[in-house]
């Protein structure tokens, strides 16, 4: 069972716009959403946050989404080895991660084909941990990524955590305990997907066991995660 129980704790769903909780970044996901329209009106977007915030969560879900709907669409995470390597066709959409990362070569490869997509009807979107004029980059690709709508990625407080688990738990069909929420958030992994895989798993183990969601019920999954291989 507590095998199980780990099992699910490590597979969170996948994102998508619609399983992103928005918090203070109404603004942005309007856009992101625009961005899917037949004739999108914005097809550059940077937007920057810290660890946490949903930057991977939302560049996953808006390339996922172009590719549902027939686009070409790449998705990229960027470290120091990095590269973009030039492409004989033009992608439909690319999303660029942890562009503060990137090394020099795809620097200089990104740049150009921020050009490309420019003179063409692609879209880019590119995340960081900065702002653009921020980006320890060259100075010609800071400039670029400047060039389109810009946007700050706001991380959820915990009072805003603790409205959404609670509005996922009742879209699962129970009630969350307030002193539940609490130790969740004290003791779990801190960003979204995380505490939400972790709700789902607790409603699944309630049924499983026919037990009710409690604060016991959610220590005793959490120490199955802990360490899986104890009885």
């Amino acid at each position: 069972m507590q095998n199980q129980l780990v099992l699910d704790l490590s597979l969170p769903a996948q994102p998508t716009l619609d399983n992103f909780v928005v918090g203070r970044n109404t603004e942005l996901v309007q856009v992101l959403r625009g961005m899917l329209a037949t004739k999108p009106q914005e097809r550059f977007v940077y937007f920057w946050g810290s660890p946490g915030s949903g930057r991977s969560h939302l560049l996953k879900a808006m390339v996922d989404a172009f590719r549902r709907q027939h686009l070409s669409a790449s998705y990229i995470c960027c470290s120091q080895d990095s590269e973009i390597a030039p492409v004989p066709e033009q992608p439909d959409a690319l999303g660029v991660d942890d562009v503060e990362r990137m090394g020099g070569n795809a620097q200089i490869a990104l740049f150009n084909l921020y050009n490309d997509i420019r003179e063409g009807p692609g879209m880019l979107l590119v995340s960081g941990a900065m702002p653009p004029a921020q980006l320890k980059l060259r100075e010609d690709l800071v400039t670029r990524l400047g060039w389109g709508l810009v946007f700050q990625l706001h991380g959820l407080n915990d009072e805003e955590k603790t409205q959404a688990l609670k509005t996922h738990a009742r879209n699962r069909g129970f009630e969350l305990p307030q002193e539940a929420a609490d130790y969740l958030l004290r003791h779990g992994r801190r960003d979204m997907p995380s505490l939400l895989a972790v709700l789902d798993a607790l409603d699944n183990y309630s049924l499983r066991t026919k037990r009710p969601v409690t604060l016991p019920l959610l220590r005793e999954i959490m120490q199955a995660q802990l360490f899986p291989g104890e009885e």
